[in-house]
C-alpha cells in the first residue's frame, strides 16, 4: 500500500433508517361482521454499526464516503402483519480507531477487538398499528402511531495505531532502520527527513515463538505539539503504546537535549503519556570506539536521566538481541516493580 493510501482521519454523516408507520386497518371479511381492528405495527429503521475488522489498517475505504444510509423500516399492514425492518449499515473499521460527535467533541466510543459491534445511529422504532389500541370503550379506533423517526450524526473516525512499543525520534534518528531489522516490515528509507509519512507497524519474534509490536512514529521536531512538521499530525498513534522508545542518534550534539525535547513534546500533546515505561535506545554505536561509549555512559550517568539506556546499531546488528530482551521485560514487568535506571 502506498503512503497516499495510509488514511487515518476521516468526516462520515450517518443518518439512521425511520421507523415504519403502523397500520389503521378494519378488519373485513365475507359473513363476518365487524371484524374490527387489525392495523399490523411498522418495522424498526435500520441502524448503522461500527463493525471492528482486523484485517483493515487504515480509514482508506472511508476517504470518499461521505454518507451513510441505513433503510427504512416498512408499514404495517392488515390481518396484523408487521412491516420489514430496515436494512442495517455496517461500517468496518480497523482495531483503535476512536468515534467522535463533530458538534460536541465528545468520544461516543472506541473500536478495540475484532467483531466488536457498536450502534453508531439507531433506527426509528415503528409505530404501533390500531389493533394495540382496541378497547371495550373504544372497539374500531381508526388511529396508528407514525414511526419514529431517523437519527443523523455527524462523526470522526479517528485512527490510533494499536501496538506495544512505539518508536519516537527526530527525523533521521534511524527508526525505520531498526524497525526493518527488527521486524519483516519494509519501511522507506532514505538520508533525508521525514522519509516515513505514516506510522509502520511490525511484529518482533521473540524467544519461544512470543511476539509484539513495534510501531515507528514519524519523525517529531521542536514545536511539534503545536503543530509544526509532521510529526505532530501522529502523536495521537502513541498514545496507544505501553512503552515509549526514544531513539536518539549517537553522532547528536546532546543526547539528554534531545531525549528532554521529545520528552517535552509528548507532555504538551497529552500529559498522560509520561506516565508510560520508557527506554532511551542511542543508535549508529557503530561509529563509537570502546573508549568513546565509555565516556558517553559516563555522561548519561551523571545527567540522571532516570530511564534505563542502551547502545545499538542496526547496521552493524549490534546489541539488537540485548534491545528485545529488555523491551519484552518492560512490556510483562510486574506495576509494582521499581524502574531500572541504569546503563545497560
Amino acid at each position: 500500500m502506498t503512503e497516499g493510501n495510509f488514511v487515518d482521519y476521516v468526516k462520515i454523516y450517518v443518518t439512521s433508517g425511520k421507523g415504519g408507520k403502523g397500520s389503521t386497518h378494519l378488519h373485513r371479511e365475507k359473513f363476518i361482521e365487524k371484524g374490527g381492528p387489525d392495523g399490523g405495527d411498522g418495522g424498526r429503521g435500520g441502524h448503522v454499526y461500527i463493525k471492528g475488522n482486523k484485517n483493515l489498517w487504515t480509514l482508506f475505504h472511508l476517504k470518499f464516503v461521505k454518507h451513510m444510509r441505513a433503510g427504512h423500516g416498512g408499514d404495517g399492514g392488515s390481518s396484523r402483519s408487521t412491516g420489514h425492518d430496515g436494512d442495517d449499515k455496517y461500517v468496518e473499521v480497523p482495531l483503535g480507531t476512536v468515534v467522535k460527535d463533530i458538534e460536541t467533541g465528545e468520544i461516543l466510543f472506541e473500536i478495540t477487538e475484532h467483531g466488536e459491534e457498536r450502534i453508531l445511529a439507531q433506527g426509528g422504532k415503528g409505530g404501533l398499528g390500531n389493533w394495540h389500541f382496541r378497547s371495550s370503550t373504544n372497539q374500531t379506533p381508526r388511529y396508528s402511531q407514525p414511526g419514529m423517526p431517523s437519527t443523523e450524526l455527524d462523526v470522526i473516525l479517528e485512527l490510533k495505531v494499536l501496538a506495544d512499543v512505539g518508536l519516537v525520534g527526530f527525523p533521521n534518528a534511524g527508526k525505520s532502520t531498526l524497525l526493518s531489522v527488527l521486524t519483516s516490515a519494509k519501511p522507506k528509507i532514505a538520508d533525508y527527513p521525514f522519509t516515513t509519512l505514516k506510522p509502520n507497524l511490525g511484529i518482533v519474534s521473540y524467544r519461544e515463538f512470543q511476539s509484539f509490536v513495534i510501531a515507528d512514529i514519524p519523525g517529531i521536531i521542536e514545536g511539534a505539539a503545536e503543530g509544526k512538521g509532521l510529526g505532530h499530525y501522529f502523536l495521537r498513534h502513541i498514545e496507544r503504546n505501553s512503552t515509549l522508545l526514544f531513539l536518539v542518534p549517537a553522532d547528536a550534539d546532546d543526547i539528554k537535549k534531545e531525549y528532554e525535547i521529545l520528552l517535552d513534546e509528548l507532555r504538551r500533546y497529552n500529559p498522560e503519556m509520561l506516565d508510560k515505561d520508557r527506554l532511551l535506545v542511542i543508535s549508529k554505536c557503530d561509529m563509537l570506539d570502546d573508549e568513546l561509549k565509555a565516556e558517553m555512559k559516563q555522561l548519561l550517568d551523571k545527567s540522571k536521566l532516570g530511564i534505563p539506556y542502551m547502545f545499538i546499531s542496526s547496521v552493524a546488528q549490534q546489541g539488537l538481541t540485548e534491545l528485545k530482551d529488555k523491551l519484552w521485560e518492560m512490556l510483562n514487568v510486574e506495576d509494582d516493580k521499581p524502574e531500572n535506571s541504569h546503563g545497560l
